[in-house]
């Protein structure tokens, strides 16, 4: 099944709630943190993540875009997350494993995201512990960029391995995605596509997300 992640960095934060509801019927919230260094641009942080909690009940998929992200994991789950997933070109070994490990302790899920110049072969180490990977099919730091077709090759391969050690994870898109990207990437074998000004530009934003989710 696929699975639609509507990312709120494309809302408009002048009637959050609203925008928050005008997309309750997809499957995940995405919540892109962005810390001005890890990536150039700045977004929000727990005061505004601990907020959307109380105005939703929607699982909330916390993408964090931040140096030295095992620090903070504890953090935003107590805020409200659900899925906590950091990039591995962002930290040690050591504390990837570590901060996956306490992020199972919350009881909540782990996932490792990479950018479009780390090859898929930087999970594999970690893949067998996670519950979600994100290939970012865009530079990450900016929405509204164009999707990178080159990224493809490397998410039917994320899938290859997922399927051949039959494992329990997903695999997210997030970057440049709208109907006709999506369907690309769901061919590859996403099975997660998170979306945000595809969808916030919408009119009928149910409606679209419901074409998202039935591509195949």
């Amino acid at each position: 099944m696929i699975k639609i992640a509507p990312s709120i960095l494309a809302a408009d934060f002048t009637k959050l709630g609203e925008e928050i509801n005008s997309i309750k019927t997809a499957d995940y919230l995405h919540f892109d943190v962005m810390d001005g260094s890890f990536v150039p641009n700045i977004s929000f942080g727990l005061p505004v993540l601990e907020a959307v909690r109380k105005t939703t009940d929607m699982v909330l998929d916390i993408h964090l875009m931040i140096v030295s992200p095992a620090r903070l994991v504890s953090d935003f789950i107590k805020a409200g997350g659900d899925i906590i997933t950091f990039h591995v070109e962002a930290e040690t070994p050591e504390n990837i494993h570590k901060a996956i490990d306490e992020i199972h302790t919350f009881g909540k899920k782990a996932g490792l995201s990479i950018r479009p110049d780390t090859p898929a072969e930087a999970l594999l180490p970690y893949i067998d512990y996670l519950d979600l990977i994100l290939v970012m099919t865009v530079e990450p730091g900016y929405g509204g960029q164009d999707f990178m077709e080159a990224m493809l090759p490397k998410i039917s391969k994320l899938r290859d391995i997922i399927d051949g050690k039959g494992l329990n994870c997903e695999l997210e898109v997030d970057g440049g995605i709208g109907l006709k990207t999506a369907k690309l990437c769901v061919d590859e074998g996403a099975n997660v596509l998170v979306a945000g000004v595809d969808i916030f530009h919408e009119t009928n934003r149910a409606a679209h997300i419901e074409k998202l989710r039935n591509l195949k």
